[in-house]
């Protein structure tokens, strides 16, 4: 019925495959394994990756090592993600959509939840935020559940609402970009593979909430914000951890202090991205562009707006070709904001959003 989500989110982990199929890339022979970092010091180091051969992708075996390294999880995301879910059912619909098949000893380990708004009714527009793709980005998880405990029902009779707070729980324990396969699941979304027999996303994590996405009903959806965040280990770990595993070199850049976005460069929606923008500068700064007019390697087009062809990239921003679609960037190591302030920062990008969605729709807040 119109009514309600349906009950059932079909999904079963196994019906996914892990086997990756690398985009052809030109290889570098190199005598060192190597990334010149710099930080937002400006300070610039060399960093070896301990695992692999210069020059040479990683083989099963280096990608076994690599798990072994970061397979100690250094905070729960039972504790600090599931009882925060488990504490809005009074307000919520929350529902489970599989798990992950990261632990032979413990099938549940790493459960999958979606949020949604209660009187849920095909006749709205619908809107979808997305957290934890990236499972060490903490605002994004952290964001998107108090963005459900403080602000979610005040828009629950304009729009239905679906929150997945945390799309890579195994990735949230240990603090990684990556799953325990060493993929990136920001870079999995590929809606027209995830269905095929003998193929699919390399990520289960990422095929997990496109199927259950799929079962939902929605023809067409209004809104979609993924929220991320840019970390000085991005540069001082995962970027070499990158050109180790593909063969590659990783070249320097430079880690933004603050805020910004990310658009679709073929669905840019600047007046959505100024409204995001002004709505957080509230809260927290905003990332300025660098020397050359630049944040991490992308022209700024607006202040704090970068753009990227989400589609292509198979980014999480793609997966329901929303009209308005945005990826948040917040900055956690940065000496002028705290962890409570990139969580509210995570907020007040959604809240932004909405509210010019809502005016630009001529859509009437209940």
């Amino acid at each position: 019925p119109a009514s309600c989500v349906p009950r059932a989110l079909a999904f079963s982990a196994s019906c996914v495959f892990s086997k990756v199929q690398p985009l052809p890339v030109r290889r570098i022979s190199t005598t060192h394994r190597v990334a010149c970092v710099i930080t937002r010091s400006g300070t610039a180091s060399e960093m070896p990756y301990p695992i692999g051969q210069p020059g040479v992708p990683w083989t099963d075996k280096d990608k076994k090592q690599w798990r072994a390294s970061v397979e100690t999880p250094v905070r729960s995301y039972a504790d600090q993600v599931v009882a925060k879910i488990d504490a809005l059912r009074g307000k919520f619909d929350v529902q489970r959509y599989g798990a992950l098949p990261y632990d032979d000893s413990d099938a549940e380990r790493y459960p999958l939840f979606v949020v949604f708004s209660k009187n849920w009714d095909e006749t709205k527009p619908s809107v979808l935020v997305t957290g934890g793709v990236h499972g060490y980005e903490t605002s994004g998880v952290q964001g998107a559940l108090e963005f459900l405990a403080t602000a979610a029902e005040n828009y629950e009779n304009t729009f239905n609402i679906a929150v997945a707070p945390c799309v890579s729980p195994w990735g949230y324990e240990r603090v990684q970009r990556w799953n325990a396969d060493a993929v990136d699941p920001n870079r999995s979304f590929d809606k027209k593979k995830v269905c095929e027999k003998g193929g699919g996303p390399v990520a289960y994590e990422s095929a997990a909430l496109m199927r259950m996405l799929a079962t939902l009903g929605v023809q067409k959806w209004l809104v979609h914000i993924d929220l991320h965040e840019t970390t000085d280990s991005d540069e001082t770990e995962f970027r070499p951890a990158k050109a180790a595993r593909d063969g590659e070199t990783s070249a320097a850049d430079v880690i933004p202090d603050g805020f910004y976005c990310v658009a679709d460069s073929r669905n840019p929606q600047p007046r959505f991205h100024k409204a995001i923008i002004d709505s957080v500068r509230h809260v927290t700064h905003i990332a300025p562009p660098d020397v050359n007019g630049h944040i991490i390697g992308e022209p700024v087009k607006q202040d704090g707006v970068i753009e990227y062809p989400v589609d292509d990239l198979f980014l999480c921003a793609s997966v329901t070709g929303a009209k308005y679609t945005s990826t948040s960037e917040v900055y956690p190591d940065s000496p002028n904001a705290s962890q409570t302030e990139c969580n509210k920062a995570q907020v007040a990008c959604v809240v932004g959003g909405l509210e010019f969605v809502i005016q630009e729709e001529g859509l009437v807040k209940r």
